[in-house]
C-alpha cells in the first residue's frame, strides 16, 4: 500500500511540475484551474497521510511557477507567494472559519478585490524613482524586464504624490499586467493576416509580450497594470491593506476602483457573487475575486505556509457553459504515441472565442460521461482557457447518435495500437509515425530542452511532411537551402535558424537528455541524469539496478531509460547526434571539481543566496548527493529559514548541521 502511495505521488509532482511549466514558462496551460487544484489537493492528501514520503522539493512546499531564460534574474527582497483557490460560497465559509479560530475573533474585516487574470509583477522605487521591475518568477527570483516595464504608460517613472503622501526611500509595489479586450482582439487579427497563431487569450498574450526581447514590439502591444500592494518597504508603516491602497492611488499608481471593504463573510460573499454576473461589462478579464484580511497585524498574525499566506484567499468565478451538437470524434496521436480523442463540435461562442474543439482525454472517460457523436453536449473553457465537453444533454436524443470506440489501429500510420501498462490510454509504437515525429522534433526544439529558436510547429510541419526530416537528429544535417524553400521562410529567417541550430549544439549535456523524450524523464530527472553520469554514453550503459540506486530515480522511470536506450532506432538517432558535433558530455562536472565526492547532503528552509534547487545542483556539480529525505547516510543538513521537521530529525540522528554561510565555504 505504501508502494501505491509512493508512486501515485511521484506521478502527481510529476504531472505538477510539468502543468506549471506550461503555464508559467511556456503560457500554453493543458488543463483548467480546477483540474490543477484538484491534483494538487490529491497531492496535499497523500503527504498528510504518509508525512514520510514528503520531500522538499514537492510542488506543495513551493510557491510555483518558474524563471524563464533570456532575463536576468533578480530576487524579490518578500517572496511573492500564490494564492489558494476557493469555488463556492461554502468554501469561502470555511476560510473565514478558520481564519477567525486562528485569531481567536468572533468579527473580520476584509478588503475584496477583483482578480485580474494577468501577469504578476514587482516594481523597485527608490527616492520616488523606479528603478526596477521583475515578473513573479518561481515566488522568490524573477525576471527583470524593467525595459519593457517601461513602455507602460501606466507605469509611473517618478513618483508624483498628492501632497501631504511622504515617499519612503526603498519600497516595492505589486501589481498585475494585463491586456485589454480591445487591444487582445487587434493584435489576435494581426497575428492571423500573418498567418501565424493566435494567442489563446488575454493573460497569454500579456505573458508573451513581457517577454518579447524587442521592446519596440512591447510598446506596440498596448500592455496595462493595476497596482494592488506593498511588497518590501523601508521607513513608512500601514495599518490596514485599506490604507496602503489608498497610499498607492495618492502616490500616482493606477488601483482599481472597484474594490470594497466588508465587514462580514457574508458581504464579501455577496460582492463576489455580484462581480460573477457583472464581470463581462469590463473592458479586462477578470476569472474571480481575492479576499484579504485587511489588519496587517492580523496577516501577520496568521502568517503563509511555504506556497500561500493563510489571510488571503482567492474565489474562482464557475467556467461559463454553452450547449452545442457534437459532429464526431477524431483521434490524435501525441510524442509517445498515446491516443487522444478530440471532440469536433458545431462551432460556438464561449467566453470570447469561437470554439470547434475539445479534448475527450481518453476512452474511459468518453464512456463515464455516455458521450456519443450526434449528442447534444455541454461544454465549457474550464478555467477560461481550455475548451472540455462537461456532459450530453441525454434527453435531447433521438436514437440516432452513436457510440465511440478507439480505433485497433493508429490513424495516422496504420500500425496496430496496444494498450500502455498501468494507464488508461492506448499508443502507436511506430517510431516512424509522422504524427509523433512532429511532437518528438517540436520537444527537442522546445525552450527547455534544445532551445531551437525559431522551429515552430508550422516549420517543424513542413520538414516532416516534405521528408526533410525523419527524426530529430536530422535537424543537424539541414542546409539553409533546405530551409529556404519553406512557407514562410526568408533569407533571413532562415539564416537565423541555421544559428540557432548550430548554437544548440553546445547545450548542456541535461538539455539534451530532456530532449530526447524519454518516457517519465522530466527536466529535473534529466539533470539528475546528467550530473550523475557525466556524459550521454555512460547513461546510455547503465543498468536498470544502478538507475533505481540514484534518489528520485524510482523503478518505472529507471525502467523507461534502459529500454530508450536499448532501442535501435533511438541509439542511431543518438550517433547521428554525435556525429553531427552535438554536445553529449556533461558541462556542470567539468565546471567543478569533485569535492563533495560520496557526501550526501540535504537542504531546508529558506536560503538567502540560494534557491533550494540551485543549491541541490551546485552540490551535485561537485560531485555530492543532494538528497530530499534525512536518514542516517545524510552527511549534513543545510538550514536556511524555518527549516521544519527536517532539523528535528537531523538534530536527533546526530547529523551535522550547518548554515548558509558555512555552506557558501564548502561550496566556494
Amino acid at each position: 500500500m505504501a508502494g501505491d502511495a509512493k508512486n501515485r505521488i511521484e506521478k502527481l509532482r510529476e504531472m505538477i511540475d510539468y502543468h506549471d511549466r506550461r503555464y508559467y514558462i511556456e503560457n500554453k496551460p493543458d488543463i483548467a484551474d480546477q483540474e490543477y487544484d484538484r491534483l494538487m489537493r490529491e497531492l496535499k492528501e497523500l503527504e498528510a497521510l504518509h508525512p514520510e514520503l514528503i520531500t522538499p522539493d514537492s510542488p506543495t512546499h513551493r510557491v510555483g511557477g518558474g524563471i524563464a531564460q533570456g532575463f536576468k534574474t533578480v530576487e524579490h527582497r518578500v517572496p511573492m507567494l500564490s494564492i489558494d483557490n476557493t469555488y463556492s460560497a461554502d468554501e469561502v465559509m470555511e476560510f473565514n472559519r478558520r481564519v477567525r479560530k486562528n485569531l481567536g475573533l468572533d468579527r473580520i474585516d476584509y478588503v475584496v478585490e477583483l482578480k485580474i487574470d494577468g501577469v504578476s509583477i514587482s516594481l523597485l522605487y527608490e527616492k520616488g524613482k523606479f528603478i526596477r521591475g521583475a515578473t513573479r518568477g518561481d515566488g522568490l527570483k524573477g525576471d527583470d524586464v524593467t525595459v519593457n516595464l517601461k513602455t507602460i504608460k501606466s507605469l509611473p517613472l517618478k513618483l508624483e504624490p498628492v501632497k501631504g503622501v511622504r515617499i519612503p526611500d526603498v519600497f516595492e509595489a505589486r501589481g498585475e499586467i494585463y491586456l485589454s479586450s480591445e487591444i487582445f482582439l487587434k493584435i489576435n487579427k494581426e497575428k492571423e493576416k500573418k498567418l501565424e497563431e493566435p494567442f489563446a487569450n488575454p493573460r497569454n498574450a500579456a505573458a508573451g509580450s513581457l517577454k518579447l526581447l524587442d521592446s519596440r514590439q512591447v510598446a506596440e502591444r498596448r500592455l496595462d497594470m493595476w497596482i494592488y500592494g506593498i511588497g518590501y518597504i523601508e521607513g513608512k508603516t500601514f495599518e490596514t491593506q485599506s490604507e496602503a491602497l489608498a497610499f498607492l492611488k495618492d502616490t500616482g499608481f493606477r488601483t482599481n476602483p472597484h474594490i470594497k471593504k466588508c465587514g462580514s463573510i457574508e458581504e464579501v460573499i455577496e460582492y463576489c457573487g455580484e462581480w460573477e454576473h457583472k464581470k463581462d461589462t469590463l473592458q479586462y478579464d477578470i476569472d474571480g475575486m481575492v479576499i484579504k484580511v485587511d489588519s496587517f497585524a492580523r496577516q501577520r498574525a496568521l502568517g503563509h505556509t511555504s506556497k500561500s499566506p493563510r489571510w488571503m484567499i482567492s474565489y474562482k468565478f464557475p467556467a461559463e457553459q454553452k450547449e452545442t451538437i457534437l459532429q464526431d470524434i477524431l483521434v490524435q496521436v501525441g510524442r509517445t504515441g498515446t491516443l487522444t480523442p478530440v471532440a469536433v463540435l458545431k462551432p460556438v461562442e464561449l467566453s470570447g472565442s469561437t470554439v470547434s474543439r475539445a479534448t475527450l482525454h481518453n476512452q474511459d472517460e468518453v464512456a463515464r460521461k455516455d458521450i456519443r457523436i450526434g449528442d447534444h453536449v455541454i461544454i465549457e473553457k474550464a478555467g477560461e482557457i481550455i475548451p472540455q465537453v462537461v456532459k450530453a444533454v441525454k434527453s435531447k436524443r433521438t436514437g440516432r447518435e452513436r457510440r465511440f470506440s478507439m480505433p485497433t489501429k493508429c490513424p495516422v500510420c496504420g500500425s496496430e495500437v496496444k494498450e500502455a501498462k498501468d494507464e488508461v490510454a492506448l499508443r502507436c509504437e511506430n517510431s516512424a509515425c509522422a504524427a509523433q515525429l512532429k511532437e518528438r522534433v517540436k520537444h527537442f526544439a522546445s525552450r527547455q530542452a534544445m532551445d531551437i529558436e525559431g522551429m515552430g510547429e508550422s516549420i517543424v510541419a513542413q520538414l516532416v511532411d516534405k521528408g526533410m526530416i525523419a527524426d530529430y537528429g536530422d535537424i543537424y544535417y539541414l542546409k539553409k537551402t533546405d530551409l529556404a524553400g519553406l512557407e514562410r521562410m526568408a533569407d533571413k529567417s532562415a539564416s537565423n535558424l541555421m544559428e540557432a541550430i548550430d548554437r544548440s549544439k553546445g547545450n548542456a549535456l541535461n538539455r539534451l537528455v530532456f530532449g530526447l523524450g524519454i518516457r517519465h524523464v522530466g527536466v529535473r530527472a534529466a539533470w539528475i541524469l546528467s550530473a550523475r553520469f557525466g556524459s550521454l554514453n555512460k547513461i546510455t550503459s547503465s543498468g536498470i539496478e544502478e538507475l533505481e540506486a540514484i534518489d528520485e530515480i524510482g523503478p518505472v522511470m529507471a525502467e523507461s531509460i534502459y529500454n530508450f536506450f536499448r532501442t535501435k532506432e533511438n541509439r542511431e538517432v543518438i550517433e547521428k547526434l554525435k556525429k553531427a558535433g552535438v554536445n553529449t558530455g556533461s558541462r556542470l562536472k567539468a565546471q567543478g571539481s569533485r569535492r563533495l565526492d560520496g557526501k550526501t547532503f540535504v537542504v531546508t528552509g529558506t536560503l538567502e543566496s540560494f534557491s533550494r534547487q540551485e543549491a541541490e545542483e551546485l552540490i551535485r556539480t561537485l560531485g555530492g548527493n543532494a538528497s530530499s529525505s534525512v536518514g542516517k547516510k545524510t552527511d549534513f543538513l543545510v538550514m536556511g529559514k524555518e527549516p521544519g521537521s527536517k532539523y528535528d530529525k537531523a538534530k536527533k540522528l546526530g547529523i551535522k548541521i550547518i548554515n548558509e554561510e558555512e555552506f557558501r565555504k564548502i561550496v566556494k
